[in-house]
């Protein structure tokens, strides 16, 4: 299929437009009228994810997040944004990426799903669609009272992580949850104000990690690439659906650090 009709069976799961207004989404390299017949997905278009793309015979790279956030006045192999760039034009790998209109079209909901959220709703609503509020995170109640130990077994089983950062008692009863899959500390505040118990996100630093704990309110830290890589099985599992003639090749799970 062409490039562009694989884009609007893209955009009908996210539109565009429902990413925010600071965001890059969409075909950030390539041409639309390029013929696609296989598609590699990412989370990040990073040297490894260029490179294994490129090897394995793709004809368009899709990730969550884009390479390219801001105006870039040269291309250039001086840095690797360029460096990446260039491969893929000169491999012919086209490359779209779709980000907060993701998060807020299938990221929040089904990290919520993971973890049994009832009666969810946005965290931080960002637009209002047929009458219905949808935005970043969801909050709601988890199924069952259970301690901030017992949550946090729940989060490493959902997004199979070996381990969570904690700030607050493990033996804290918690019920009321948020979660915000990916950068969550600017919605700190947000579950605060919703009466969150605990809140599940990634990338909190020390002091608004503490500082949530003290207003009451226990944080599970997942890691960004812990919530988020849950974008690839589901976006191989969606184009394997509606466009079953593509040939969908999933990047194999590798945290970008790790403990030593």
């Amino acid at each position: 299929m062409k490039c562009s009709e694989l884009i609007e069976i893209l955009q009908q799961h996210s539109g565009e437009a429902y990413a925010c207004s600071w965001d890059n989404v969409g075909l950030l390299v390539g041409s639309g009228k390029k013929e696609v017949k296989k598609v590699y997905i990412a989370l990040d278009a990073s040297d490894e994810a260029v490179e294994e793309a490129i090897a394995a015979g793709a004809d368009l790279l899709l990730t969550h997040h884009p390479l390219i956030f801001q105006g870039i006045k040269r291309v250039t192999d001086d840095d690797a944004a360029g460096r990446r760039i260039m491969a893929m034009i000169r491999a012919d790998l086209s490359y779209y990426a779709m980000h907060t209109n993701f998060d807020v079209m299938g990221m929040a909901q089904l990290a919520a799903s993971k973890i049994r959220l009832c009666d969810a709703v946005p965290l931080e609503a960002t637009v209002m669609e047929n009458g219905v509020s949808q935005g970043i995170g969801r909050v709601g109640s988890l199924e069952a009272d259970m301690t901030l130990g017992e949550c946090c077994e729940l989060v490493k089983s959902a997004f199979a992580r070996s381990q969570v950062q904690v700030f607050g008692s493990l033996s804290k009863k918690v019920r009321r949850a948020a979660i915000c899959p990916g950068a969550g500390k600017s919605n700190v505040g947000d579950a605060l104000a919703a009466g969150a118990d605990v809140y599940i996100t990634g990338d909190i630093d020390h002091h608004t990690g503490i500082d949530a704990v003290a207003a009451g309110m226990a944080v599970i830290d997942a890691g960004h690439y812990g919530l988020e890589h849950i974008f690839i099985a589901y976006m191989a599992q969606y184009l394997r659906e509606n466009a079953p003639q593509l040939e969908i090749v999933e990047q194999k799970r590798a945290e970008p650090f790790q403990f030593v």
